[in-house]
C-alpha cells in the first residue's frame, strides 16, 4: 500500500476513534492535557506560545489559551492560507475569533507575529514513539515547523492516537516530544 494512502486510511481510523470518545472522558482527559502543558510552561519559562484553536473533536485547549492570557503571556494562532500556508496572528481574547476554511478558526482584526516561539502546541491525528505526527493531509504544519527549528514543539494526543509508527514521507517533520496521559 502505498504511504499516502496508509496515511488515508489511518487519518479516517483516527477521526473515527475521536469522535467516538465520550463527553466525560474527553473532558478528564482535556482537563490533564491543559494542566501537564502549563506545569511544563512554568518549569520551562516560556513566554511566547504558539497554539491551535480547536476545532470538532480536537484536544480542547482553551482552558490553558484563556490561563495563558490571564497570565500576561504571548500567544499566537495560526490562520490558514492557501498554498500550505499559515499567517500567525496574537490571540488576546477567545471572544474575538472568526471563522477561516476548513472550519478553522482564528484571531479577528490581529495583529501579524513574526518573531519567534518558545512553544509550539502541535495538533494531529496520530503520533508515533519517534515523535512523528499525521496531520490533516495539508502539510501546513510541517511547512511551519521546518522555519522554527528553535522553538520546543510539542504534540498533544488521546492514548489511543499512539500508534506504533506513522507512515512517513521525507517533508514530515519530528517533534521534540508527544503529550498522552495513559488510558484513564
Amino acid at each position: 500500500m502505498e504511504i499516502s494512502d496508509q496515511k488515508k486510511k489511518l487519518r479516517l481510523q483516527m477521526r473515527l476513534q475521536r469522535a467516538e470518545l465520550g463527553k466525560s472522558t474527553k473532558a478528564a482527559y482535556d482537563q490533564w492535557i491543559c494542566q501537564s502543558i502549563w506545569e511544563l510552561i512554568e518549569e520551562q519559562g516560556y513566554k511566547t506560545i504558539h497554539c491551535y484553536l480547536p476545532m470538532g473533536s480536537e484536544i480542547d485547549i482553551c482552558p490553558l489559551i484563556d490561563k495563558l492570557l490571564d497570565a500576561s503571556m504571548t500567544v499566537i494562532t495560526p490562520k490558514t492560507l492557501g498554498e500550505r500556508s499559515l499567517e500567525h496572528l496574537r490571540l488576546t481574547s477567545l471572544t474575538e475569533v472568526e471563522t477561516g476554511v476548513f472550519g478553522t478558526r482564528h484571531p479577528a482584526n490581529a495583529q501579524v507575529f513574526a518573531g519567534s516561539y518558545d512553544l509550539i502546541l502541535v495538533p494531529g491525528l496520530a503520533f508515533d514513539a519517534a515523535n512523528y505526527r499525521l496531520g490533516y493531509g495539508g502539510g501546513y504544519y510541517d511547512s511551519f515547523l521546518q522555519q522554527h527549528p528553535e522553538a520546543y514543539k510539542l504534540g498533544i494526543c488521546y492514548p489511543f492516537q499512539k500508534v506504533k509508527q506513522v507512515p512517513l514521507e521525507a517533508h514530515d517533520v519530528r517533534l521534540d516530544a508527544v503529550l498522552a496521559k495513559a488510558a484513564l
